[in-house]
């Protein structure tokens, strides 16, 4: 019966979890120093990692009276995706105006790697700081952390020498340390994280990333293995996009021969149908006039109309409505002052698509 009670136990205590995925990130806030919501954001856009964007908040909780908060559900996508917890200091009427572009001077957050799954802490680092380190069953969820100490690590070999030879030196330098990291860790999302670092158009590293993208293969490889890890998502999506457009601004000659065919055909396309579209219109509109024209016509005339579509002589009209010739002419004359025409020609003309 003890066994039999265990295995029940057992059953009912982690059979659900294993059936339903559940994610848990929880952690330590100062509450000294800091209060209000804490919120978790899930981003797709790249673009925008650091900030506060109402439209990413996913949920919202807060801190007990030691400061711990925690979110938890099923509601996660299943593959990692980029997340970002934050609080911040504001008041509910400073938010408006101080949260403009996403930018809130008085706020603390995070970034990290997590998925559906995933068991993740942010406990107090040295000195009770909040949102400093991650403790998590997901390898690649400190990644961005770790990236960020390496970009601090270039910025004081920046900074140590300012002369334009050693910034060269550097450059080069940290760009690859940057890459071969991020790609060793087996993570396009950490790749991406650092790519949005090299390519911002704000930062003094983006001359010299246009440079490295006309001859390192590193960009179209990334680009393939996003495709193959996240084929429909929002990041490779928007890769794609940028990579696309920064070619062509690096080399917009060689982007527009190479698509000159493409441009040629669709040319070709657009005044083929373009005529066929003037065609239909003007047969359209001659249907129309000559509708509208025949509603003026007594019923003789219209037969001597459809008479002379038919190229009888005025001696076939007449014997065929079994008039004299010089009534038929009368007919005649009167359809020409109608359709304001003066020769059968012209009356064919205006009825021929009829």
């Amino acid at each position: 019966m003890k066994l039999s009670f265990d295995y029940i136990l057992y059953i009912i205590l982690f059979v659900p979890h294993m059936l339903c995925a559940q994610h848990e990130f929880s952690g330590y806030v100062d509450k000294e120093n800091w209060s209000g919501d804490i919120y978790l954001s899930l981003i797709e856009d790249y673009r925008q990692l650091s900030g506060v964007y109402p439209e990413q908040i996913i949920e919202k909780t807060t801190s007990d009276s030691l400061g711990y908060f925690s979110f938890s559900g099923d509601n996660l996508p299943a593959k990692n995706r980029m997340y970002r917890i934050h609080m911040e200091n504001c008041s509910d009427n400073e938010e408006k105006t101080v949260h403009f572009n996403g930018f809130c001077p008085d706020s603390q957050e995070i970034l990290f790697i997590a998925n559906s799954s995933d068991t993740l802490t942010l406990p107090f680092s040295f000195d009770k700081e909040m949102f400093c380190k991650i403790v998590s069953n997901n390898q690649k969820s400190n990644a961005f952390i770790k990236v960020d100490s390496i970009i601090d690590e270039m910025r004081f070999a920046f900074a140590s020498y300012r002369s334009e030879t050693n910034r060269k030196i550097n450059t080069k330098k940290w760009f690859a340390t940057l890459q071969d990291y991020a790609q060793n860790q087996n993570e396009p999302l950490t790749e991406l994280y650092i790519y949005t670092f090299l390519s911002n158009k704000s930062n003094n590293l983006y001359s010299y990333y246009l440079e490295d993208l006309k001859e390192n293969t590193y960009y179209d490889d990334l680009l393939e293995r996003l495709q193959k890890k996240y084929p429909n998502s929002n990041y490779f999506k928007q890769y794609k996009s940028e990579i696309a457009s920064d070619k062509f601004l690096i080399n917009p000659k060689e982007n527009t021969s190479k698509n000159s065919w493409i441009w040629l055909l669709l040319m070709l396309l657009f005044t083929s149908v373009a005529f066929n579209f003037f065609q239909f219109v003007t047969s359209r509109r001659k249907r129309n006039l000559s509708s509208d024209l025949g509603k003026n016509l007594t019923q003789q005339e219209q037969k001597v109309l459809d008479f002379i579509l038919e190229d009888k002589t005025n001696k076939e009209i007449a014997t065929s409505m079994f008039v004299s010739v010089s009534t038929i002419k009368t007919h005649i004359n009167n359809l020409y002052k109608k359709l304001d025409v003066r020769s059968r020609d012209e009356v064919k003309s205006l009825f021929i698509n009829k």
